[in-house]
């Protein structure tokens, strides 16, 4: 019996499948930051009965930004258009969960409003910002202090409390990747000397606030948070991830939150840097948090459905296929061929490559018109 198509409890939710929506940064919203009309058809079409989306990652405040075109729910007008997304994805009988995010260093002073893009240390990298020039080197950042980093928890709050307003069904930290969350974690990126610094206890302080931030809205058990251990996205790397991610894991095990998202080192954003890896991420981390766990990675079908049988997760988020087949989780249901996804098209750009793949069905009756 297939296990990617069986029930799954996800805090207060029964999801009818295991199949779900990874969080793709798809850089469609309105100039504003607000979610696009363009946006609520991609969302509708690929919500599903009983299915999960996690939605792109969302600025929790102006100069969080890092990429043009990502949406925001920093201001109280973003709410309407959020609202319109998630009661097209109910509409269909699923299910949505926003996630929260902060570009910290990955950002440009043309995104931030002209402050320089924050971080807990200093620590140069070659890295892209998207602004109205195109893809730009980032620009320098600077270290936040203690009072700063209280401001960004409370803007983390704020935007909670906005995505319940806008009627989401939970929401995600995103704390992967190399963004602000994921620096403080890792001591690659982290070289601070205070109270959210040094041992791996003090770097975990401001995920497990914010973390607290977050439930203080919404409850833990509509609460998840992703990690991407050993990743390399953002130059992002720590001297012993597996003890960083395990006592990470530990800590958010006794919350009781709805899930822990993993993404596997094996992909690097958009790109699978390693075809013949197993998933090893989530198994490590299997062993110390009893909850829900979604894996998320370079999966296909046969691949989701072995890590599910093995125990190592719970559910699978897919991004690049979810890209391409608006119906995926009946084409994996029926093993159908799945449509090739368009890479110039997922940054950026039109209907095209984004809204434009038909269903199955839609392109079988087609065929046979």
């Amino acid at each position: 019996m297939s296990k990617l198509f069986s029930p799954m409890q996800i805090g207060p939710y029964t999801l009818k499948h295991r199949v779900v929506h990874a969080p793709t940064t798809r850089l469609r919203a309105n100039p504003d930051d607000s979610p696009s009309e363009l946006m609520r058809e991609y969302y509708s079409q690929r919500a599903s009965d009983g299915g999960l989306i996690i939605t792109e990652s969302t600025h929790v405040s102006y100069d969080s930004r890092g990429y043009l075109g990502a949406p925001g729910i920093y201001e109280d007008s973003h709410i309407a258009g959020w609202k319109r997304i998630a009661d097209a994805v109910h509409a269909k009988g699923g299910r949505i969960f926003m996630q929260l995010g902060h570009d910290g260093r990955q950002s440009h002073v043309d995104l931030t409003g002209g402050p320089l893009p924050i971080a807990p240390s200093v620590v140069p990298f070659e890295g892209e910002a998207l602004t109205q020039d195109g893809w730009v080197p980032v620009s320098m950042h600077r270290a936040i202090d203690v009072a700063e980093i209280r401001t960004v928890i409370g803007h983390y709050r704020k935007s909670a409390e906005r995505a319940f307003a806008a009627g989401m069904d939970g929401v995600e930290l995103h704390s992967a990747n190399g963004y602000l969350a994921d620096t403080f974690l890792q001591d690659g990126t982290n070289k601070r000397t205070d109270e959210y610094g040094g041992s791996i206890e003090k770097r975990a302080r401001f995920l497990l606030e914010t973390v607290a931030a977050l439930v203080s809205v919404w409850g833990a058990e509509r609460v998840g948070v992703r990690l991407s251990p050993s990743g390399q996205w953002g130059a992002i790397s720590d001297s012993n991830p597996e003890a960083t991610f395990t006592y990470a894991a530990e800590q958010l095990n006794r919350l009781g939150l709805a899930y822990l998202h993993i993404i596997e080192p094996r992909v690097k954003g958009v790109e699978t840097i390693d075809e013949g890896q197993k998933p090893v991420a989530s198994e490590l981390l299997r062993k110390v948090f009893d909850g829900p766990i979604i894996t998320a990675g370079g999966f296909n079908g046969e691949g989701a459905e072995e890590i599910l049988q093995k125990g190592d997760a719970d559910l699978v988020a897919f991004g690049r296929f979810f890209a391409s087949n608006p119906d995926l989780p009946y084409r994996l249901r029926h093993a159908l061929p799945l449509a090739h996804y368009d890479r110039s098209a997922f940054w950026g750009g039109t209907h095209l490559g984004y809204t434009d793949y038909p269903a199955y069905r839609e392109q079988e009756n087609a065929e046979v018109c």
